[in-house]
C-alpha cells in the first residue's frame, strides 16, 4: 500500500521524477517475483518464455503518450522485463523525439505555444495532411512545448503538469528501461523532406541500447539490417491494415504476410494488428483464428500483436474484460504470441503472471464471495435461464433471484417490478396497461402484478444495456434470448449448481403488494423455500436481501437459518454507530454501493470511507454492488480494467462479497496465483484511493462535490408491514389498467388486430421509453 501512498509525491515534478526514478525502480523490481514464477509453464512462444509486454508510449491509456510519467508508471506497474515503445519523429535539425504522430497538434500544446502561421500541408501516405509538423521546427523551438492527452475519450486532467518532450536517449538514460523499442513509422516522409531517419537510428543505437526497431516500411528495415547487430537489436516489420499498400514493395500487407520467408531475410519478427490473428466479424464477434502465429514461428519469426486498448469496445466474446482478451492470445492451448503492444501495460502484466495456465482445479480464495446480479446479466437477459446457467458455469457462488409477484400470485425472478426494463413488453398490446404508481416509482411502467404468469411467460426478454449512452451494448446476438423462471424453478436449478454455496432472494415493494394488491411476497418466498427443501439442508445457504427493514424483521421472527441482508439503496459517506447497532438487530449482512466505499468525482476516486470498517466491527458482512466489466463503469484509478477494480475493493477495502453482472471476472480473480505470493507484484497491489487525483494540477481538478449523506436511524426506520389485503386485485380496466389484451397467439405473444401494429408502435414511442432492442 505504501507504493500508492508515495506515488503522488514521487510524481510531483516530472523532471525531478525522471531523475529519481532509477533509484526507485530498483526497489520496486525487487518486490516483483513476476515472470520467474512461470519458468515451468508450457509457453508456446517462439523462445518458450513468457510473452513480452510492450507499452506504447508508456502507460498512454491514462497519461499523455510518451510523457515521463507514462513511461515511469509503466515501469512501476508492469512485469520486470517490460519494453518501452517510442514513436520516433524528427525535428528540422534532425533531432529524434518520442511523439505518437508526425504532427504536434493532438498530443502537445504546440498549437497554443508555437506561432499559428507555422501550420503546413504535406502529403503523408498519399493523403494531404495539415498541421504543425515536427519537421518545421528545430528542437530548441520545442523546449517549451509540453505533452497532452491526444485521445479525447481519455482524461485530460494531467495536461497541466508540463510534461516535456523526451528523446529516445532521455528515456534510456534517465529510466534505464529493461527494454526499448523505437518505432519508425514514416521514414519515406522524412526522406522526402531531406532528413535521414536512417542516420539518426544508426547513430542512436551506438549510444544507447535499443532492443527492437520496428517499421512498416520494408525499405527502411532492409537499409539498416546490415548495420544492426541482430544479437543486440531485433528488426520488426510492422504490418498495417491488410489492404494498405507497403510503400517499398507496392504490395498489400496481407500479401506480404503470405511470404514470411521473405520477411525473415531482413527482420526477426512481425507486429500485426490483433485481428490478423483473431478476426472479428462485422457484428463484433470472433471468427475462427488464423494460422499466422504458427506459420510465423515455423519461419522463425516472432509475432507481436498490437492494438490492445482497455477503453475501446472489445469483441463481445470477451464480455468487455481485457484480461480475457489477452489470455486468448497467449493461453489458449494452441499458440502464443511473443508479445503484445498495449496502452495499458498493467493488464497484460497481470494476465501473464497471475492468470495464465490456471486449470479448473485451481484453488479459490475464500473472500470475497461472488454474488450474481440477475445471473450473468452482462451476457444474457437478466434473470433468464441462460443468464443463470452462464453464472453457474462461470463459477458464481451465490445465485440471486429478485422476486416479483404475478397477478395470479406466482413468485418469479425478474430484475424489476417494472417489466419494461427487462422485456419487450412496450412493443405489445400490454402497453395499454401502463401507469404510474408513485409508491413504487415516478416513472411510467407496466408492472408484474398486472399480468398473469401465463402472460409473462409469453414476453420476450430484453438484455440490459446500462451503458448504451456510450454506445456499449451487451451480447446483441442473444439480446432477446432465454426464458423466465418461477421461484420454485429457480430454486431447483440452484440445487444442481456445482459451484454454488447459496442463493440470494431479493425482496422489494412487499408493503405495497400486500396492501394494494393483496399479494404476500414474503409468504410466497417462505413457502417456496420450504417446499424446495431449503429449510432442511445445509449445502446451500439462503440469503434474504431487502432495502426494507420490516421485511427482514419478519423473516427474523420465523427463526430460520437464513442470512438476512440489509440493502442500503443510496450512496453514503458514513454510518452512525447507533445505526450500525440497529442494523445488527435485524440483519447479518449489509449491501452497499461502490461509491459508499470509494467515493468518486468525475470518475476520479477522492478517497475512502470507513463504512466497511464500521459495519464489520459488529460482525456484519459487507457486500458491494454493482461490479461490471464495461470500462466506463470504473473510475480512472482502475485503468479501465475490471480486475484492478475488484482487487482494490477486495484487498484494499476488505469487502466480504462482490455483486456482479459478470461473475466470471470475479470468480477468476479469486483463483489468480499472485494472491498467494509472499510479496505481491505491483500490478496486484490495490490502488490507493485519491492518489491519482493528487497528480492533477489546479485548473484541471474536477469541481468540488458535496459528500454523500450519513446513514442514520431515520433512514432505516420504517413502519411495520401492512397486513395482506383481503380484497382481490382490481380487474383490468380499473386502477389505471386498461382492458385485457387479445388472447395470446401460438407463440405466446398477444394477437394484434388489423392495423394495430402501427398504432401500438406510435403509442410505445409517445408513452414509454423504449429499450434499445
Amino acid at each position: 500500500m505504501s507504493f500508492w501512498r508515495n506515488f503522488p509525491a514521487m510524481c510531483s515534478s516530472s523532471r525531478t521524477f525522471l531523475l529519481l526514478f532509477p533509484l526507485l525502480l530498483h526497489s520496486f523490481v525487487a518486490l516483483v517475483s513476476a515472470q520467474g514464477s512461470n519458468n515451468t509453464s508450457p509457453w508456446q512462444t517462439l523462445s518458450g518464455n513468457p510473452p513480452f509486454v510492450v507499452a506504447r508510449g508508456g502507460f498512454s491509456g491514462l497519461f499523455p503518450d510518451s510523457s515521463g510519467i507514462a513511461y515511469n508508471f509503466t515501469l512501476m506497474v508492469s512485469v520486470p522485463d517490460v519494453i518501452l515503445w517510442c514513436d520516433v519523429q524528427l525535428t528540422k535539425d534532425e533531432v529524434g523525439i518520442c511523439l505518437p504522430d508526425l504532427r504536434l497538434n493532438n498530443a502537445t500544446d504546440g498549437a497554443n505555444v508555437l506561432a499559428k502561421n507555422r501550420s503546413s500541408v504535406y502529403v503523408v501516405n498519399g493523403v494531404h495532411t495539415e498541421g504543425l509538423f515536427t519537421v518545421d521546427f528545430n528542437s530548441k523551438d520545442l523546449e517549451n512545448v509540453t505533452l497532452t492527452q491526444g485521445i479525447y475519450s481519455r482524461p485530460d486532467n494531467f495536461d497541466g503538469n508540463g510534461f516535456v518532450i523526451l528523446g529516445p536517449e532521455d528515456v534510456y538514460e534517465q529510466l534505464q528501461p529493461p527494454g526499448l523499442c523505437l518505432n519508425i513509422q514514416h521514414d519515406a516522409f522524412y526522406t522526402q523532406r531531406n532528413l535521414s531517419m536512417r542516420n539518426f537510428v544508426l547513430s542512436v543505437t551506438k549510444r544507447i541500447t535499443v532492443n527492437y526497431i520496428s517499421s512498416p516500411e520494408v525499405g527502411f528495415l532492409k537499409s539498416i539490417s546490415s548495420r544492426i547487430n541482430p544479437h543486440k537489436t531485433k528488426l520488426i516489420l510492422r504490418a498495417l491494415g491488410p489492404d494498405t499498400i507497403e510503400v517499398t514493395t507496392n504490395q498489400t500487407y496481407a500479401s506480404l504476410l503470405r511470404n514470411l520467408t521473405f520477411i525473415k531475410t531482413f527482420a526477426s519478427g512481425i507486429i500485426v494488428p490483433k485481428t490478423y490473428i483473431r478476426p472479428i466479424d462485422g457484428d463484433g464477434y470472433l471468427q475462427p483464428e488464423t494460422s499466422l502465429v504458427s506459420d510465423a514461428h515455423k519461419a522463425e519469426l516472432e509475432v507481436f500483436a498490437s492494438e490492445f486498448y482497455n477503453d475501446l469496445p472489445l469483441s463481445y466474446n470477451y464480455s468487455y474484460d481485457p484480461i480475457t482478451e489477452y489470455l486468448s492470445y497467449f493461453d489458449n492451448g494452441r499458440f502464443s504470441v511473443d508479445g503484445v503492444l498495449t496502452d495499458f501495460p498493467i493488464s497484460p502484466s497481470a494476465a501473464i503472471d497471475c492468470f495464465t495456465h490456471l486449470d479448473d482445479k485451481a484453488k479459490s480464495q475464500a473472500k470475497p464471495l461472488v454474488i450474481s446480479k440477475f445471473g450473468a446479466s452482462g451476457d444474457f437477459p437478466a434473470c433468464t435461464d441462460l443468464a443463470y446457467s452462464k453464472a453457474i458455469s462461470d463459477g458464481v457462488e451465490v445465485l440471486d433471484c429478485p422476486v416479483q409477484m404475478t397477478k395470479d400470485g406466482t413468485p418469479f425472478c425478474m430484475s424489476s417490478i417494472n417489466l419494461i426494463y427487462s422485456t419487450k413488453i412496450s412493443q405489445t398490446p400490454f402497453i395499454n396497461r401502463s401507469k404510474t404508481i408513485p409508491a413504487i416509482s415516478s416513472e411510467n411502467g407496466i408492472f408484474a402484478f398486472d399480468l398473469t404468469w401465463e402472460e409473462i411467460q409469453g414476453l420476450t426478454p430484453s438484455i440490459s444495456n446500462p451503458f448504451s449512452n456510450f454506445t456499449l451494448f451487451r451480447n446483441p446476438r442473444f439480446r432477446n434470448s432465454g426464458k423466465f423462471l418461477t421461484l420454485p424453478d429457480f430454486l431447483a436449478l440452484a440445487k444442481n449448481g456445482s459451484s454454488l454455496s447459496g442463493v440470494l432472494i431479493h425482496i422489494e415493494n412487499a408493503d405495497y403488494l400486500a396492501k394494494e394488491q393483496g399479494l404476500s411476497v414474503i409468504d410466497a418466498v417462505s413457502d417456496s423455500l420450504s417446499k424446495a427443501g431449503y429449510d432442511n439442508q445445509t449445502a446451500l445457504k439462503v440469503l434474504i436481501q431487502s432495502p426494507n427493514s420490516p421485511v427482514l424483521i419478519k423473516f427474523k421472527e420465523e427463526k430460520k437459518n437464513y442470512e438476512l441482508v440489509y440493502e442500503v439503496d443510496m450512496a453514503i459517506s458514513d454510518v452512525l454507530n447507533e445505526t450500525v447497532v440497529d442494523i445488527k438487530s435485524f440483519a447479518d449482512s449489509v449491501t452497499i454501493n461502490k461509491d459508499s466505499v470509494f467515493p468518486e468525482n468525475q470518475q476520479f476516486l477522492t478517497g475512502s470511507t470507513n463504512v466497511v470498517t464500521k459495519l464489520q466491527s459488529l460482525n456484519l458482512s459487507v457486500y458491494v454492488e454493482t461490479f461490471s466489466d464495461e470500462f466506463v463503469s470504473q473510475a480512472w484509478d482502475f485503468f479501465s480494467d475490471a480486475t484492478v477494480e475488484i482487487n482494490s475493493y477486495a484487498m484494499g477495502a476488505g469487502i466480504d462479497g462482490i455483486i456482479t453482472d459478470f461473475p466470471k471476472t470475479s470468480a477468476r480473480y479469486k483463483k489468480n496465483r499472485c494472491l498467494t505470493m509472499k510479496e505481491l507484484p505491483n500490478y496486484m497491489i490495490p490502488v490507493q484511493p485519491g492518489s491519482l487525483l493528487q497528480l492533477v494540477t489546479e485548473g484541471y481538478l474536477p469541481p468540488k462535490k458535496a459528500p454523500s449523506p450519513v446513514l442514520g436511524d431515520k433512514d432505516i426506520a420504517e413502519p411495520p408491514l401492512s397486513p395482506v389485503s383481503s380484497k382481490a386485485p382490481p380487474p383490468a380496466g380499473e386502477g389505471g389498467s386498461a382492458a385485457s389484451p387479445p388472447a395470446p397467439s401460438h407463440n405466446g405473444q398477444p394477437k394484434l388486430g388489423a392495423g394495430a401494429g402501427f398504432l401500438l408502435f406510435n403509442l410505445a414511442i409517445l408513452c414509454i421509453p423504449l429499450l434499445p432492442f
